[in-house]
C-alpha cells in the first residue's frame, strides 16, 4: 500500500470538526483554510468518503509546484506520474480555479493541463493516438492560488453532502455537512432527547439520527472512486463491512422534528424513510411558540428563517421573541440557533453562552449557544 496526500476539502469555519473526524478514523492531519490534508493508504479513501460527516470532497494530491508561465504548468503537470493513477480508457475532464495567481485565464489553464495529462499518458501507454475516455471517471482538478498549481483527483464524484436519502426538500434547505456539523457542535448524546423546531425537509434530525447510531453518511451511495483500479473492489468491500459492523441500530433514540408547514412534515418523512431511519423520529405540524416538554437535558438545534428579504425581518424577530418565551422554562436543555440575524439575542431575550461565526452557502451566521447550568444527574450520564 502507497502513502497518498489526502485532502478532505471544508466550508468556511468546518475546518476543525472535520479534522476531528479525520482523527477519529486514525489519521493524523493538518488544518489549513477550506481544507484537512493527511498522508494515508488506499483504504483512507473508502474511510473518508464513506465517513466524513462534515467534509465537502475527498480529493488525491497528485503533485504541487510553482507556476507562473503556461510553460512551468504544461511541464510541472507532465512531470507527474499520471500511469499510476489513469488506466488507458479513464475519463479525465479538468476543472480549475485561480486566485491571486499570474496565470489567471482558468479555461486556459484547463487546457494546458488536459494536453500535459494526454502528453504523458501517450508516453507511458506508448501510443500515438487518442484515448477513448470511456471508462471510470477521474476528475482533474488545477488550483491555482499565489502561483502555486495543486494538481488534484476528485475521490467523491457528487459532493459528500449528498447522502442520497433527500427525495424532496423545501425552499432553502440546509446542506447534510453543515447540518451534521450543528449537531457535532452541541454537546447531545444519544441517550438525551434531540429537538428540531424548524425541521423543513428533515435534514438537521436526519443527521443526528446517523450520528446517534453511529451510522456512515456514504453508506447509501456510491463514489468516483469505487471504480479506480488501483484502489479496488475488495477495499471498497471492506470499508462498506466496517460502516455496517460499526452501526448501532439498536440504539434507541429520542428525536422530534416540527414545522410550521404540514407539507414540510411529509417530505421530512419521507426523507427520513428513505435513509433507513423509519420510525425513529417524530415529525409533527407545530408552531415554534407552541413548544412545551416535560423531558430534561435535552438539545435543541435550530435553523429559523432568518429574514433576508424585506418586510420578513419584523415578523421573523416576533417568533424570534415568541421562541425566547417558549424556550425559557427549559433550564436543563440546552439550544443552538442559527441565524445571520444580529439582533437575535436581543429579540430573543437572552445573552449567548457563546457565538460561532459559520456560513450557511454564502450567508454569513452565527451560530448562538445557550448552554444548561443544571448538569444531568451522573445515572443520567451514561
Amino acid at each position: 500500500m502507497k502513502k497518498l496526500s489526502i485532502i478532505a476539502t471544508s466550508a468556511m469555519g468546518l475546518e476543525s470538526i472535520v479534522a476531528k473526524e479525520v482523527r477519529d478514523l486514525g489519521y493524523e492531519c493538518v488544518v489549513e483554510n477550506g481544507k484537512v490534508t493527511f498522508e494515508a493508504d488506499e483504504m483512507a479513501i473508502c474511510r473518508a468518503n464513506l465517513w466524513l460527516r462534515t467534509a465537502d470532497r475527498i480529493k488525491i494530491k497528485v503533485g504541487e509546484f510553482k507556476a507562473r508561465t503556461f510553460d512551468e504548468l504544461f511541464e510541472g503537470t507532465k512531470a507527474l506520474n499520471w500511469g499510476d493513477y489513469l488506466p488507458v480508457d479513464a475519463e479525465f475532464p479538468v476543472i480549475g480555479k485561480s486566485v491571486k495567481s499570474t496565470l489567471a485565464s482558468v479555461p486556459d489553464c484547463q487546457g494546458i493541463v488536459k494536453k500535459a495529462v494526454v502528453e504523458k499518458l501517450k508516453q507511458h501507454y506508448k501510443t500515438t493516438g487518442w484515448f477513448n475516455e470511456n471508462g471510470p471517471l477521474y476528475r482533474i482538478e488545477v488550483a491555482l492560488l499565489k502561483d502555486i498549481a495543486t494538481i488534484t483527483l476528485d475521490a467523491s464524484g457528487v459532493g459528500l453532502h449528498k447522502r442520497g436519502f433527500r427525495i424532496d426538500q423545501g425552499g432553502a434547505p440546509i446542506k447534510e455537512t453543515l447540518a451534521a456539523a450543528l449537531v457535532l457542535l452541541t454537546k447531545w448524546t444519544p441517550n438525551r432527547p434531540f429537538v428540531d423546531p424548524f425541521c423543513g425537509s428533515g435534514t438537521i434530525p436526519i443527521e443526528a439520527a446517523l450520528i446517534g447510531q453511529n451510522i456512515a453518511p456514504g453508506f447509501n451511495r456510491e463514489f468516483a472512486s469505487e471504480k479506480w483500479h488501483w484502489i479496488g473492489k475488495e477495499k471498497w468491500d471492506l470499508a462498506r463491512e466496517e460502516v455496517e459492523d460499526k452501526a448501532n441500530y439498536d440504539q434507541p433514540l429520542d428525536i422530534q422534528g416540527s414545522d410550521i408547514d404540514h407539507r414540510m412534515i411529509k417530505i421530512a418523512e419521507a426523507n427520513a424513510d428513505e435513509a433507513g431511519l423509519q420510525g425513529l423520529i417524530q415529525f409533527k405540524q407545530m408552531q415554534v411558540k407552541d413548544f412545551t416538554t416535560t423531558k430534561q437535558y435535552g438539545t435543541i438545534v435550530g435553523n429559523p428563517p432568518y429574514g433576508e428579504r424585506l418586510g420578513e425581518k419584523r415578523a421573523v424577530e416576533n417568533m424570534y421573541k415568541e421562541m425566547g418565551h417558549a424556550f425559557a422554562p427549559l433550564d436543563s436543555w440546552s439550544i443552538y440557533i442559527l441565524t445571520s440575524n444580529e439582533n437575535f439575542e436581543q429579540v430573543y431575550g437572552k445573552p449567548a453562552t457563546k457565538k460561532r461565526k459559520l456560513f450557511n452557502g454564502f450567508i454569513k451566521t452565527d451560530y448562538y449557544q445557550y448552554w444548561s447550568s443544571i448538569r444531568p444527574p451522573k445515572n443520567n450520564l451514561e
